[in-house]
Parts: structure tokens; sequence; C-alpha cells
């Protein structure tokens, strides 16, 4: 293999605090992780990962190939030595998963240095005046153009960086150049880019947010389905039994509200209907939890890189009474789609007695996604 992304995720975010790292904190809909691969495209990644954070990782990366989690250690250098012991490739990029957002230029810029330097790194040169200072006293003034902000992902060839960790022997690096450097490598500088900005603080994540939504358009998704009565009760609204003398009849649990939202999610993201994704001519999905189809369009929708903001979903039928199980309805479609409440409006109407609503044959709904997606 000509080279490997090693993405370093094993901080505990501290700084940051909440209850969970940062790098498994949601951006935009999906983890930052998730960003952090996705950023490398077809390139080959690996992820290190702390101890005790498979299952978040696992979760946050979904169906991602990035191979078998490495475990990393306590410091950074610790959890890129255990990575540089998993990979087998003449040259590797180290990255953090707190900068989750790689242009491809600088990936690529930082690969065409390697054919002539040991390493090479992302800077970010400053436009500002550069001052020491000393207390709450300003010193004297640094010549700018002697100062660079050093960021990831950071380009070596493996084997170099592989002696210069196993000969280094000061206090922790603040990075791999670093390292490198003290071994007597040379590191060649490329154009950095503010997309490369690491996730600190909370004002980091509001930035990154902003910056994600300047890149998203809104657009409408509708659905509509129906199903009609058969056998015994209850019906399944909403992921919601209610009780009712006859249940509907579908291949699936044939809950109607919870199909043509999956719809209308589908719609929006232009990603086909639920009988692409859940055909009714496939037997594992006789009686299934329409839960499991809502929640994947759901996902389909983030791993795309959009924003669910609300969607709005109406019930048409004469029986059962949909008003007293709205709230339910609501919190129920709302915890699938890892919403507030806000997000979601659950509606229900009569057709006055006409058609086959109105007959009582069966049940209708239509509903309506909001959702922003990349351009």
């Amino acid at each position: 293999m000509d080279h490997v992304v090693l993405i370093v995720a094993a901080g505990s975010g501290q700084r940051m605090g909440g209850d969970v790292p940062k790098q498994y904190r949601k951006l935009g809909g999906k983890t930052v992780l998730a960003h952090a691969v996705d950023a490398f495209g077809d390139h080959p990644v690996r992820v290190v990962v702390g101890d005790g954070q498979q299952d978040l990782a696992t979760e946050a990366l979904a169906e991602r190939d990035v191979g078998d989690l490495i475990i990393g250690g306590a410091t950074r250098s610790q959890s890129v030595r255990s990575g540089l012991a998993s990979i087998d490739a003449g040259k590797v990029l180290i990255h953090d998963a707190a900068r989750p957002f790689c242009p491809t230029d600088v990936s690529s810029a930082l690969l065409s240095a390697l054919a002539e330097k040991a390493a090479a790194v992302p800077v970010l040169r400053s436009v500002d005046t550069l001052a020491r200072a000393h207390g709450e006293k300003l010193g004297g003034r640094v010549p700018r153009e002697e100062i660079v902000r050093v960021q990831t992902p950071q380009a070596f060839r493996t084997d170099i960086l592989a002696k210069a960790y196993a000969a280094w022997t000061g206090e922790e690096p603040t990075d791999e150049a670093q390292v490198v450097q003290s071994f007597g490598a040379e590191v060649a500088l490329v154009a950095g880019s503010p997309m490369l900005d690491k996730l600190t603080t909370a004002e980091d994540f509001a930035h990154a947010e902003q910056m994600l939504a300047a890149n998203l358009v809104s657009r409408t998704g509708m659905g509509f389905d129906v199903h009609g009565f058969a056998g015994s009760g209850p019906v399944m609204l909403g992921g919601v039994a209610i009780d009712h003398e006859k249940g509907l009849s579908g291949h699936s649990d044939a809950d109607v509200c919870l199909h043509t939202i999956t719809d209308a999610l589908l719609g929006a993201a232009a990603l086909g209907d639920i009988g692409q994704h859940f055909p009714p001519s496939d037997p594992q999905w006789k009686g299934a939890d329409s839960e499991t189809f809502l929640a994947h369009a759901a996902n389909l929708v983030r791993e795309k890189g959009g924003v669910i903001d609300h969607v709005d979903c109406t019930i048409i039928c004469e029986a059962p009474k949909v008003g007293p199980h709205r709230d339910a309805i609501r919190a129920n479609v709302a915890r699938i789609l890892e919403l507030d409440e806000g997000g979601v409006s659950i509606k229900a109407t009569t057709t006055e007695k006409l058609g086959f609503t109105g007959r009582r044959e069966g049940i209708a709904a239509q509903a309506v996604a909001t959702v922003r997606m990349p351009t």
C-alpha cells in the first residue's frame, strides 16, 4: 500500500467537557470523527481510539471501511506509535480527529511533497502583527514572516517516522514533525487551510456548524402511504401501539405514519423510496418494526452530510382516534430521528366519511420533511 491516513481519535476531550469526548460529538448531524474520516474520500484510513472507546467509535463510524480499530495509549505519541505498528504502507498521514474538515488539495500537496522530502506539514502564515506578552503588558514584536501555525494532517515516510520515534528521548512531543526534526530530517511546508482549525472550545464547534450551514441548501421531501385494515389489532402508528379491533395489513408492521415519514426523508435527500431500501418481496422485513426503516433513512441523510430540520405528518382516518396518542407518537418519532420534539409535527384528520378512509377500510398518511443537504 502506497500510503495510509492514520486518524488519532484517542483523546478524552477534557478541555471541551461534555458527556463524550469531542471526536464523538455530533456536528451537522454526524460525529466529528465521521467527518474526519469522510474528508479523505477514497484514501485508505485507519483510526486510533482510546481503550474503552471502541463502542463509541464503532457507532460513530457506522459502516465506514477503516479496518480494525487500533487501541491507542495515554498520550498522543503512544497512540501514534500504536498506529504505526499496525500499518503497512510506505507513507503515512497523521491527522487529528478534532480537525474534521481536510481539503483535498492539502492532502494531495502533502503526498506530493514526500516525493522529495521525508516529511511535510501544512501551515498557515500569520497576517496579524505578532508580539510577546509579559503578563498583561505588551512586549516586543515578533517577525511574523518567521512564524507559522502548524496543522495536521502531517505526512511522513513511514520508516523515517518510526526510526525517529525509536530515537526520541525527550518529553511528550507536540506533534510528529517535532520528532522527525530532532532525528535530523527536513520537514517541507505546504499551504494549510482555515478549514483545518482544531475544535477545542464550544466556540469552535459553533463556528464549525456555521461553516457547514453555509454549504447546505434546504430541500423538501414528500411521503404518502396507505394500509388497509386486516386481522386483529392493535394498530401501530408512529411506533405506538393503539388499541383497535383491527390491525393494518402490510409486509412489515404496517406503520403508516413511520412509512410516510421515511419516504419523505428519502425524497428530500434524493435517495429513492422505502420500497427500494426495504423491498416487500424480501422475507427479512416480514413483520419488521418500522422504526428500523425510519432510523435507516435518517442515518442515510446524515451520512450524506444532511441535517434534518423538521418533519410534519398528517394521519388520515376515521378510527382509531389519534388525538389521545398524538404526544406519544410525536415523542417517539423525535426519539427515532434524534430531534427535539419541536422538530416533529403530528396531525390527524378525517375525510368526512368519504373514500376508503371514510368507510373505515384503512388509514392513509402524508408527510413533509425539511432537510438541509450539501450543495
